[in-house]
């Protein structure tokens, strides 16, 4: 299993409207795509307007194979047009891939 950590800074002031997308948008076309998130954070204390989350992957290979099918997914198109109609509200987005430790609870 590998996790994929995705840090979004968010556009100041569109921090609420990035968690409504992943709420009311995104979750829902993981799910037809069989995207798998572990877990969403934002920072208690820390860089303000950041969304911080985890994917579960089987493999890279499947990663490789999902990931840019449900980016050219047309609705994702649409409602990420829809949703930035106002501006967009990603500033930066940073990802790692991570592989557990073999004494890691999470495998």
């Amino acid at each position: 299993m590998l996790y994929e950590l995705r840090i979004y800074d968010a556009v100041p002031g569109r921090l609420a409207a990035l968690n409504e997308r992943f709420a009311n948008v995104t979750l829902s076309l993981w799910k037809k795509h069989d995207i798998r998130p572990v877990a969403f954070w934002t920072e208690e204390m820390g860089t303000s307007n950041r969304l911080v989350y985890l994917l579960a992957w089987e493999s890279l290979a499947e990663r490789e194979q999902k990931w840019p099918v449900f980016q050219s997914d047309p609705e994702w198109q649409q409602k990420r047009v829809e949703t930035e109609k106002e501006g967009p509200l990603v500033a930066r987005v940073e990802n790692r891939i991570l592989r557990p430790t073999s004494y890691s609870p999470l495998q």
